[in-house]
């Protein structure tokens, strides 16, 4: 496929004066001091929102670039008035303040003017995840308790067999019976709303819901306030040093925080565009990065394994990309990655979309996930606890508080939740479940009281202060008596030549204490199993190492490309039931043999020893 040609009434971008050899060395305490000075007036009783920050770019840049695409494109003008004719649309169809719409679409550029038009007169939009069908669609329509839903036609019956009911109107094409959209919309004035239409509406009430990933139970819906998407843009905007000359190239799915509030977000608080992706390609992504002239790259750490793991590209190095953000880079190839496409800079964070505390490595340590400098201690409380694996809780000392963790210990993070004004930056909005939202709050912690977020993310700190992601709580498991962080064993197959991905987990065997580790390989069709298997145990603890093996020809992935693990989990080892290769680690033979039938049986008897 060749790659998109750039809108001619666009062009290309202006020569980006902050690539690594023009602004030179800049100081961490800079770019942390840059994105103070961007957030630090924000407010929850204000009344700017992000939709007015757009206007005010389109009041001055109406032809400039906003939203990138190649069906349609929006410039700073014609998203305001895409946006102000939205929310009379929305006004037209009854909806108030506090109502709910729920938006079922792919990435486009009409996403974002949508769900920006609705918040302009305080209608929420729940974000549905459209990777999802079934029971699990249904449970999140239903906790929305949306009026109206807002769905692409391609989906009109997925949609409509998790939720028979309700007023839908269809986007992206005509279906027989239901009002489309665009129509409708195009009928209403796209000029500023009075203020009468948004009375009242301040940054503290709520814009979105956008939902949690559900892979350890039906999804969530957290609250997002539009303090909270005001913060989010101009915060990465300030870590960024963006600038109307930036092209970010987003190809994260926009019903997620990071690809479709706070990259979108930060382009539009420094008047930069964004380049909008359906979807990702790692055969497409080097010709589209070039010919988009993008500045920027969002990425999650398992697309940038996908790249590192394709043939050598051509435009791979012809690109202007000076820096990539987001979150998952790992530790086995940010080098590889960096080093191979010639990227200028690096910056990794560590963040939750209802999390009360973020984390920035601003100074590029290899895998680490971020650092809070000493001058923002007090703003961003955080604190690694020991956790009681067994019982799947921080441990507590006989007095009843928890322990925090020596230097490289890993623990679970906890944020600090603080009332009042000082503490807008460490709220935690919740869920629109309120023994939802009670769970996910840890009190008397360190003292009568207190009360901090839980993660339910393991991680450890180094004496420098940096931040380490070692795993999800629920996802390390124990075996013979020792904690299996499944990530750092994820890591150590990756390391192996052709090895392309890993996805461990822990499976349940009759007679057995604890699980035993599982991997879920993809690899060459030309892989050694015998040199993986002396790999493995050069590079990891007996008690570690995978009891079995499943080679896979590709691996299950949510829509923000995390692995799937509850399914594998549930399928076991059975090769009855397994259609893959089945391999055990026959630790008398020191090698792996296939598991069949007779060796399934055997296992559950007690023999081999295991």
């Amino acid at each position: 496929m060749n790659a998109p040609a750039v809108p001619s009434q666009f062009g290309a971008v202006a020569a980006a004066p902050s690539t690594a050899a023009a602004r030179g060395a800049v100081s961490a305490s800079a770019i942390w001091t840059r994105a103070l000075q961007r957030t630090a007036g924000i407010t929850d009783d204000q009344t700017v929102l992000l939709a007015d920050v757009v206007d005010a770019h389109a009041a001055c840049a109406a032809g400039a670039p906003a939203l990138l695409a190649d069906r349609g494109s929006l410039t700073y003008g014609a998203l305001a008035q895409r946006s102000n004719q939205v929310a009379r649309w929305a006004m037209d169809r009854g909806l108030k303040t506090g109502d709910t719409v729920c938006l079922m679409l792919p990435n486009s550029p009409d996403y974002l003017a949508i769900w920006l038009g609705l918040s302009r007169v305080g209608i929420v939009t729940a974000l549905l995840n459209t990777q999802i069908t079934g029971a699990s669609l249904a449970h999140c329509i239903a906790i929305a308790g949306a009026r109206i839903a807002i769905v692409d036609s391609a989906w009109l019956d997925i949609y409509r067999t998790a939720a028979p009911e309700g007023e839908i109107w269809v986007h992206g094409g005509a279906r027989a019976g239901v009002p489309r959209l665009e129509p409708s919309i195009e009928t209403h004035a796209s000029g500023p709303l009075d203020e009468a239409a948004r009375a009242g509406l301040t940054l503290r009430d709520p814009a979105l819901l956008i939902y949690t990933s559900g892979t350890t139970g039906l999804p969530k819906a957290a609250r997002v306030s539009h303090y909270r998407i005001r913060m989010w843009s101009e915060w990465f905007a300030g870590l960024m040093e963006a600038t109307p000359n930036d092209r970010l190239y987003n190809c994260l799915p926009m019903y997620h925080s990071i690809g479709g509030v706070a990259a979108v977000g930060a382009m539009l608080a420094a008047g930069g565009a964004v380049v909008v992706r359906e979807k990702f390609s790692a055969s497409r992504f080097w010709d589209e990065v070039a010919a988009w002239d993008c500045t920027i790259f969002q990425y999650i750490g398992e697309l940038c394994r996908y790249l590192v793991n394709q043939p050598a590209r051509a435009m791979e190095r012809a690109h202007r990309l000076r820096l990539c953000c987001g979150n998952g880079l790992r530790a086995d190839i940010w080098d590889a990655f960096r080093s191979r496409f010639a990227i200028p800079r690096l910056l990794e964070f560590y963040a939750a979309t209802e999390g009360s505390f973020s984390l920035f490595n601003v100074e590029e340590q290899p895998g680490a996930i971020g650092k809070i400098p000493g001058f923002m201690a007090h703003r961003s409380p955080v604190a690694l606890v020991r956790f009681d694996l067994e019982a799947g809780v921080p441990a507590r000392t006989p007095e009843g508080f928890c322990l925090r963790c020596e230097p490289g210990e890993p623990g679970e993070a906890l944020g600090r939740l603080a009332q009042g004004e000082a503490g807008l930056s460490t709220r935690f909005e919740g869920y629109t479940n309120r023994a939802e939202t009670e769970g996910k709050v840890l009190r008397d912690v360190f003292e009568k009281g207190d009360a901090w977020f839980r993660t339910g993310d393991l991680m450890r700190k180094d004496r420098k202060g940096f931040y380490y992601f070692v795993d999800r709580a629920g996802d390390t498991f124990r075996w013979k008596g020792e904690n299996v962080a499944t990530q750092e064993v994820e890591a150590v197959l990756c390391r192996y030549p052709g090895v392309r991905e890993a996805n461990v987990y822990g499976v349940a065997i009759p007679g057995m204490d604890g699980r035993a580790g599982m991997a879920a390989v993809v690899a060459d069709p030309s892989i050694d199993l015998t040199a993986l298997h002396a790999h493995l145990q050069q590079n990891l603890p007996a008690f570690a190492r995978p009891l079995f093996l499943r080679l896979r020809g590709q691996m299950a992935v949510t829509g923000t490309f995390k692995h799937q693990k509850q399914a594998l989990i549930g399928e076991g080892y059975d090769p009855a039931t397994v259609a893959d290769p089945l391999y055990l680690n026959d630790t008398e033979r020191c090698a792996f043999v296939a598991l069949d039938a007779a060796l399934h049986s055997k296992i559950a008897t007690g023999s081999p020893r295991l």
